[in-house]
């Protein structure tokens, strides 16, 4: 497997609230994406704290011989553990209440990979076929889709575009949903934050990965397309390939 992360403030913000990790256990690759929020300081404490709680769960969770639904059950439960640990933190620190996270993640073994999110990070899955979203928004913008009101490029630019329905943090629960997927030899995984996705489309990334030269280069070549449209939210994605 090869891999690729990176992270950039944008052009508006004042600070990065993103965060991401990737980690061997094993026979498994994780790697997770977190966009934090929550005003100054609070959301980039509330993605640290996802991320380092996420990994360092569910590296006690996993063994090798787990099935697809058990690691599925330790994932969603990992998630659980960040939302009580970022809750925790912020009880303790005046002014951190309403401090949040998204949370999108992939555990990758052999020909299969289990997705988790939690928020409007994404993941993709990306072949010589196309490009496929596996995640899913919990965002008021996707609920309108689902229910006819916007169409998808719509979304793309409504003014509650970055208005979300589930998060770790302002909730006692969290409630992350889990997607087995199977990639083969030459396939990628994306994980990235609404950074990217708000800057750059779908058919871009699939170029970029797949057509325009080396993949060591593409996340590169993504950032500076967010870059050229303003980046005015931090950018975050990670890129595993099946090799």
């Amino acid at each position: 497997m090869r891999i690729w992360g990176i992270t950039d403030t944008g052009l508006v913000r004042e600070e990065n609230q993103d965060a991401y990790s990737i980690k061997t256990m094993g026979r498994f690759t994780v790697a997770v994406v977190c966009d934090g929020m929550g005003g100054t300081n609070g959301g980039q404490l509330a993605s640290s704290i996802a991320v380092q709680t996420y990994l360092d769960q569910l590296e006690q969770q996993l063994n090798d011989g787990m099935n697809a639904q058990q690691i599925a059950q330790a994932s969603a439960y990992c998630v659980s553990l960040a939302n009580e640990a970022i809750r925790h933190q912020a009880a303790e620190m005046p002014g951190y209440e309403r401090m949040g996270t998204t949370l999108v993640s992939g555990v990758a073994r052999d020909e299969e990979i289990l997705v988790t999110n939690i928020g409007d990070s994404r993941a993709y899955l990306i072949t010589r076929g196309g490009i496929t979203r596996i995640s899913k928004d919990h965002s008021v913008v996707e609920n309108m889709i689902d229910s006819g009101e916007i169409t998808p490029e719509a979304a793309r630019h409504h003014p509650k575009r970055n208005l979300i329905t589930r998060a770790l943090g302002p909730e006692r629960t969290a409630q992350a949903d889990t997607f087995p997927v199977e990639w083969k030899q030459g396939d990628f995984l994306l994980l990235c934050s609404d950074g990217l996705i708000n800057t750059v489309s779908d058919q871009e990334i699939l170029f970029e990965v797949i057509h325009n030269g080396d993949p060591g280069d593409c996340l590169h070549r993504l950032l500076e397309l967010s870059r050229m449209r303003g980046a005015p939210d931090n950018v975050t994605a990670v890129l595993l390939m099946n090799i």
